[in-house]
């Protein structure tokens, strides 16, 4: 049994305090990452907050669900489908690395945007992919029948892999898609996602910067809001309508299932659902691991990243070039960044470690006193104690994750690294070696194509001395000596690195992948970036990587353990999410954390214009854009005299919810989900309804883009639109 850390032992205590934790837990009915086949556990819930459509067309395996209208978009963002010819609609930010693949200096898609007037001007978008999720099944007891909890990890791993692969293979051949098991709940729940990939994926529309990133970094993660944050993307299938590598020969991917819009609005109080991907939350963690994010894990990275953004800042405002190679780099470091900044004040705030504490002295009094539930280790003990032996390791990783490999030179020395290997491999012939290293070599046009020499130089000489000042005496013998040469000067010792390294010259370097031999392993072997990444990688094998790998392995044991006893105390939890299709349902609702005057839960176009400063590259409104203010052309899609842009609800939602459909009690589109404020980011390990938001687009503003400010308003004509 759990040791009672010297809880009284009564029957009415343990049931009191029980009682009161569960509550905690389960009070709040917005709370919730569900999965869509166990929906019909939550149906009265929805219903009575306003759901009005059956949850069979929610979710369904007969093919006509919803399910089959929401996609992954790439590898970590969701998509709707909202027309039957393939066209999808995601966030402006979730196209923009894409974007950045297509743009130029001659065809500066950030600066003017991108509108195809008709299909032929659709433009390809290489390695692109969308997922659509077609069944999900519960095959726990196929999975753990036979598998007792408490044997080795690596044995029970071997068994539990070897059941994935031969069920993934059964799935495929009957279902004729692609099978994916994924564990759920730490590893106590297993499920199958039957799912289909397409990959010709085409672009279609593309807001300018001014208005799918209006407000930057500055209004990143706030409300009240003011991004058209959208894009616009289309789905290609082959000529039977199946998955197809590109060709110009294909056709618009045919579908029944889409979205129907509804501009017909909203109004406070009005229910709502967000359908998508979210990435990963860790609501079950115990306190203990919370302490390592709260006061170890945001902190630094915070601090590092703080240096690096306002090192690339000051060289991007100086270059439109460097600002293009730049952007899309700068937005996702900035993401985070200003998210962890959130998270901390939210957890604060919220008093959240105390909480977690109160809670798992609640757990420790359940798990003592329940007699059909026993453990002979105590698991939070033994969770405590692996905890404060790593922190101080955790703390060097960080640092070097965060600050020696934030300098993209030293990160991208380990394809020099891996090249070194092939090029001393024994026994290969001179034909294989070459094809070997130029295999490696692939990714070097993306690399310099979005890489500037000065401006990764001035990283070296801001991150570097963080690193080593912080770190002190714990860090690679070469790091050491080698700046006591530099009498201390890290300019200078940065000046000298990418003078010299292969990685700052593409001809140099191409030229020993052309004509690689086994005597250029020196070369690579005395390359200054080289020499960094070695020294740092050994220094991370021997000091730091064991330490960690240790730590995750007990880790791994003892939260699985806990989170099957917080299954049984509380029999209806949600899984943490893990980038799998989830559904999320609340209301509109408005907040102010400040004070006792709730914000507006809407924003409009009037404030944006309010915002306009073309001194600010953040704030810079289209002038066409403000040409269509002045006059109000809004068309149809005025309300007020305005345009409605953003709103806020009490859904919960985490990363890889951007671009997901939020929906109306009918199932019909009304936005596109973005954002959450920055004061309910702690979402990810703490859900508040009092402080947590969504912020979503509202598709009426999306509507108005794409037909007055894009002129193609030829998409809308493939589109259902109800309630305007």
């Amino acid at each position: 049994m759990f040791q009672k850390f010297g809880i009284a032992n009564s029957i009415l205590k343990t049931v009191a305090i029980y009682l009161l934790v569960s509550n905690a837990l389960t009070s709040f009915g917005k709370e919730g990452m569900w999965l869509p086949p166990t929906l019909k556990n939550r149906e009265t819930d929805m219903k009575e907050m306003g759901l009005e459509i059956p949850i069979e067309k929610i979710y369904n395996e007969n093919g006509t669900g919803l399910n089959n209208a929401v996609v992954l978009f790439g590898k970590g963002c969701t998509g709707e489908m909202i027309s039957s010819k393939g066209l999808l609609l995601t966030n402006h930010h979730c196209g923009y690395g894409t974007v950045q693949g297509l743009s130029s200096k001659e065809k500066d898609y950030f600066a003017n945007g991108f509108w195809a007037m008709n299909p032929s001007e659709e433009l390809p978008c290489p390695g692109l992919t969308v997922t659509f999720i077609r069944k999900m099944e519960n095959v726990t007891d196929l999975i753990l029948v036979g598998v007792p909890d408490t044997i080795p990890d690596k044995q029970r791993d071997d068994i539990i892999n070897a059941k994935i692969k031969g069920l993934e293979k059964g799935y495929r051949y009957t279902t004729k898609y692609d099978a994916t098991i994924k564990p759920f709940f730490n590893g106590n729940q297993y499920w199958v996602i039957i799912t289909e990939t397409f990959n010709d994926v085409r672009l279609v529309g593309f807001p300018p910067n001014g208005i799918g990133q209006f407000g930057g970094d500055t209004d990143n993660w706030m409300f009240p809001r003011h991004t058209g944050d959208f894009s616009l993307f289309r789905v290609y299938a082959g000529t039977d309508n199946k998955p197809a590598d590109y060709s110009p020969n294909n056709q618009p991917y045919q579908t029944q299932n889409f979205f129907t819009i509804n501009a017909g609005g909203y109004k406070e109080g009005d229910f709502t659902m967000v359908y998508g991907f979210p990435g990963t939350t860790k609501e079950y963690i115990s306190s203990y691991q919370l302490d390592q994010i709260y006061k170890i894990a945001d902190p630094i990275a915070i601090s590092l990243r703080t240096k690096k953004l306002n090192s690339w800042t000051k060289d991007m405002d100086a270059s439109r070039e460097v600002f293009l190679k730049y952007t899309s780099k700068r937005a996702g470091v900035a993401n985070a960044w200003k998210k962890w900044q959130g998270e901390v004040r939210g957890l604060r705030i919220n008093n959240v470690p105390t909480r977690k504490a109160q809670y798992e002295q609640g757990f420790q009094a359940w798990a003592s006193s329940d007699q059909t539930y026993s453990f002979d280790e105590d698991i939070l003990s033994n969770i405590l104690v692996k905890s404060l032996r790593v922190n101080d390791v955790l703390k060097s990783e960080l640092y070097i994750n965060e600050g020696v490999m934030g300098i993209e030179l030293i990160a991208q020395a380990a394809m020099l690294d891996k090249m070194l290997h092939v090029i001393e491999a024994p026994g290969l012939t001179e034909a294989k070696r070459s094809d070997s290293v130029k295999k490696l070599a692939k990714s070097l046009d993306g690399y310099f194509k979005n890489y500037d020499v000065s401006t990764d130089e001035h990283l070296f000489a801001v991150l570097m001395p963080a690193y080593i000042d912080e770190m002190k005496a714990n860090i690679p013998a070469y790091y050491k000596q080698t700046l006591a040469a530099y009498g201390n000067d890290y300019k200078a010792w940065a000046g000298d690195v990418y003078d010299r390294s292969l990685l700052t010259d593409k001809n140099a370097l191409q030229e020993l992948i052309n004509e690689v031999t086994i005597d250029d392993a020196a070369s690579i072997r005395n390359d200054d970036a080289w020499k960094l990444y070695h020294a740092i990688q050994e220094y991370r094998k021997t000091n730091v990587t064991p330490f960690i790998a240790e730590y995750n392995k007990h880790l791994n044991y003892y939260n699985r353990l806990y989170m099957k006893a917080q299954m049984k105390a509380h029999p209806n939890l949600y899984p943490d999410a893990n980038l799998t299709l989830r559904l999320t349902y609340g209301k509109v609702k408005g907040i102010d954390p400040e004070g006792p005057e709730a914000y507006a839960f809407q924003t409009n176009l009037d404030e944006a214009i309010a915002k306009d400063n073309p001194e600010a590259e953040e704030f810079k409104v289209p002038q066409k854009l403000k040409e269509l203010h002045k006059t109000k052309d809004y068309g149809r899609w005025a309300v007020n005299g305005t345009v409605p842009i953003a709103f806020i609800a009490d859904n919960h939602t985490s990363g890889g919810n951007s671009g997901s459909p939020v929906l109306n009690g009918k199932g019909e589109l009304v936005g596109t989900n973005f954002d959450r404020i920055w004061e309910g980011t702690m979402s990810d390990l703490y859900f508040d309804p009092n402080l947590c938001r969504n912020i979503s687009l509202d598709v009426r503003y999306t509507l108005f883009i794409i037909e007055k400010f894009g002129n193609a308003g030829w998409l809308l004509d493939e589109m259902k639109i109800v309630g305007k």
